[in-house]
């Protein structure tokens, strides 16, 4: 719902001594809802003096979880004590074909009600009236708790406990032999008080709560207005009523079919029902919540009144089908168009985001495994939108992004962020483009986070919204198919509500993926790989010796002409094309054209770059699109912090390990002992330096990654020259 007004503000016009209790605290759960504090209810709270306890509000607060109570209850509650909403500025004069919105679930016009007469029955049988009520609520087996006798409370008679002992199959077999002398039966009752009946079944043992065997009925009762709009409104409302009694005063008494499977449900339904109630002018007593509260029983005279049966099973069949007719009455969905209205005058197509892949105002996921560089990939992106360059070769639209991070704490995500604008070799002319909202210890499930985020970021013209990961606010479980399905819903209401294209990332499933297709290959249920606009999967490519060697040697030339670049430049135009993509001649020029300090500064970067070079991974990005068609696998290298194209193809004839045919996976199976003690010697390495990048490596963290026991693991590293262990810390000499 959207508010013209801040709802802090609409609350300061809601005194809370009139609210009941449970007023108060839908109160409370409306402002969880819509994300604000426990400290703004509190503060509101203390408004009541007489009521307010001391951290109440706070107590109370973490135990509001999925209540359904939004923001449109503070305001109903304001407008019941005379709060008018301010008259938007952007109104404009009615004409003929304008339509009003309603409200809603608001069903009744409380402006044209009209009266519906409730007449006394004429040839009144009273034991035949209770008959009927006990037939129509209960079964012949189930206990029925009763009231006759009355106490004397500052000149009222208020009702006992009463008796809850026998059937409503046996009341109706006494009722029919006793002669017109309900008395009888029940005991006689004082007929200025008149007498009450119990309408949920009762387990024969008391007449509380704890003592209702099933949850059928609640009651509905308001003496706010005239008995005869009372019974107008509870007919056009179509409540599921199973017996309509008058009261015998001024009001009627509507048992209405609940049916809930237990004490937690009763409540949820009956807050509904009473919500629905009061928006359409029937202001209901709230009070009558409790499912063991007695109800004015038919047949029975009250100071010279009738207590008598109005009718019987009107409304809707039953509680499902009044609650799908309600939802349906006030709802938001569009109607159907023809084809034909829009043919020749076809709607303009959402701008592309990032060019061939994703529009504005779509969703993307990116899938991948642990140490794909996922969180890399996704600041790369947060860059090339916010500076309107090439992301991954595809060239992305201009605009500002919120990245919400989950995992990194503030510093590192900061870090992050400037250490990958250095290494992409952008100038940061757009900082201002990317906002960051820090979250880590502090994220909610996803349906709570949804309307905090919308709410912050409404005024803001993101193009983009940013969530990683998204195993942080995953709501459900990941492999049902309706509760994904549920919680991707909410990333449509960000798209919705803020015109945003919304991107997340999320892991791979367990086991081999090369065999998989793309869109299989996210953990959890299909719903992720279908419910995006984009999906874009990683998977890794297994590099061998001549693929490492060729990447010592480009990181070797690079740094040499780097460095040329930077202190002897007029030095590059001695060297051909050829030259400078051979590490030999590069380092055997610069040592012969420099001198002794400048070399020895050299020597150190070329080796440092040929070691960074072993923790290079490769990747290959696969999509299922939408909006666009198919694009070829895109290769490329994570050089941390960044992602580098694989502009010179190496990677295009390398197949994920999983999927190489039989015959080359025998064939390279068949390896000499001295092959197979390099290739270990070289994945130490790797695994190492993939590792470093998250501090310290431990033998435990090396397990995970090569999925080898710890004494396997200690043997590889005892096995390399350049490796120890010092109390489980794998140590580079």
């Amino acid at each position: 719902m959207e508010y013209t007004t801040d709802l802090l503000e609409i609350l300061n016009n809601i005194d809370p001594s009139l609210l009941d209790y449970q007023e108060w605290c839908n109160v409370g759960m409306a402002l969880k809802y819509e994300g604000y504090t426990a400290s703004d209810w509190d503060y509101w709270s203390q408004l009541d003096s007489k009521r307010y306890h001391k951290n109440e509000c706070y107590r109370k607060w973490e135990s509001f979880t999925g209540s359904g109570v939004t923001g449109g209850t503070i305001v109903q509650y304001a407008k019941n004590q005379g709060w008018v909403p301010p008259i938007k500025e952007s109104g404009h004069e009615l004409d003929w074909n304008d339509v009003i919105d309603k409200d809603e679930q608001v069903i009744v016009d409380k402006n044209w009600i009209e009266g519906k007469e409730v007449k006394e029955p004429l040839n009144w049988n009273p034991v035949a009236e209770l008959i009927t009520y006990l037939e129509t609520l209960f079964d012949s087996t189930e206990n029925v708790g009763y009231v006759t006798k009355t106490w004397l409370k500052d000149e009222k008679h208020l009702p006992t406990q009463g008796c809850w002992d026998r059937t409503a199959g046996k009341l109706i077999q006494q009722l029919n032999n006793c002669k017109g002398d309900i008395g009888a039966v029940l005991g006689d009752y004082n007929e200025e008080a008149g007498a009450w009946i119990r309408f949920n079944p009762l387990d024969g043992k008391g007449c509380k709560n704890q003592n209702v065997t099933d949850f059928k009925y609640a009651l509905v009762e308001s003496d706010s207005m005239v008995i005869e709009e009372q019974n107008a409104v509870l007919r056009e409302l179509e409540l599921p009523i199973a017996c309509l009694v008058h009261s015998g005063g001024k009001s009627l008494h509507a048992i209405v079919k609940i049916e809930a499977a237990d004490m937690k449900e009763y409540r949820k339904r009956v807050d509904y029902l009473y919500n629905i109630c009061k928006k359409n002018g029937l202001d209901v007593d709230t009070q009558n919540r409790n499912p063991s509260r007695l109800s004015r029983m038919p047949g029975i005279t009250r100071k010279g009144r009738k207590q008598f049966l109005v009718d019987t099973n009107i409304g809707k069949s039953s509680w499902d089908e009044w609650y799908e007719w309600i939802e349906s009455i006030n709802d938001d969905l569009p109607d159907p168009e023809s084809l034909s209205e829009f043919w020749d005058d076809m709607p303009q197509l959402a701008p592309p985001l990032i060019e061939g892949i994703l529009r504005q105002g779509h969703k993307m996921l990116i899938a991948g495994p642990s140490k794909a560089g996922k969180s890399f990939a996704l600041i790369e992106m947060c860059i090339a939108i916010a500076e309107g360059t090439k992301w991954f070769g595809w060239q992305c639209a201009r605009g500002r992004i919120l990245y919400v991070n989950l995992e990194l704490d503030r510093p590192s995500c900061l870090h992050r962020f400037k250490d990958v604008y250095k290494a992409l070799g952008i100038k940061p002319n757009s900082l201002s483009n990317i906002d960051i909202w820090n979250l880590r210890g502090k994220s909610i499930p996803m349906d709570k986070l949804a309307p905090k985020l919308i709410r912050r970021a409404s005024k803001k013209d993101y193009i983009a919204v940013v969530i990683d990961p998204i195993y942080k606010v995953i709501t459900g479980d990941e492999n049902s198919a309706d509760q994904m399905a549920n919680f991707c819903n909410q990333f449509d209401k960000i798209c919705n509500e803020l015109g945003t294209s919304v991107i997340y990332c999320h892991h791979h499933s367990k086991g081999s993926q090369g065999g998989k297709r793309s869109m299989d290959r996210a953990s959890g249920s299909g719903v992720f790989a279908r419910d995006p606009d984009a999906l874009l999967d990683l998977i890794e490519l297994e590099l061998n010796e001549s693929h490492y060697k060729q990447l010592r040697n480009m990181s070797a030339c690079r740094v040499c002409v780097d460095y040329l670049k930077e202190h002897k430049p007029e030095l590059l135009n001695e060297l051909s094309q050829d030259d400078v993509l051979s590490q030999t001649i590069m380092i055997d020029f610069c040592k012969s054209k420099l001198g002794h300090d400048y070399y020895k500064e050299l020597d150190n970067l070329v080796n440092e770059a040929r070691s960074k070079a072993t923790s290079i991974t490769a990747w290959r990005i696969e999509g299922t699109l939408r909006e666009f068609s198919k694009f070829p696998p895109v290769n490329l290298y994570f050089k941390y912090p960044v992602h580098v194209l694989d502009e010179d193809g190496a990677l295009q004839d390398i197949d994920p390990d999983d999927i190489k045919p039989q015959w080359k996976k025998a064939k390279e199976a068949r390896k000499s002992p001295q092959d197979k003690k390099k290739e270990r010697m070289n994945s130490l390495e790797i695994a190492y330096e993939a590792l470093k990048v998250d501090g310290e490596v431990t033998v435990k963290a090396l397990e995970e990654y090569f999925t080898l026991s710890k004494n396997a693991v200690k043997n590889r590293v005892k096995e390399h020259p350049d490796f120890t262990i010092d109390n489980g810390v794998v140590i580079r000499n």
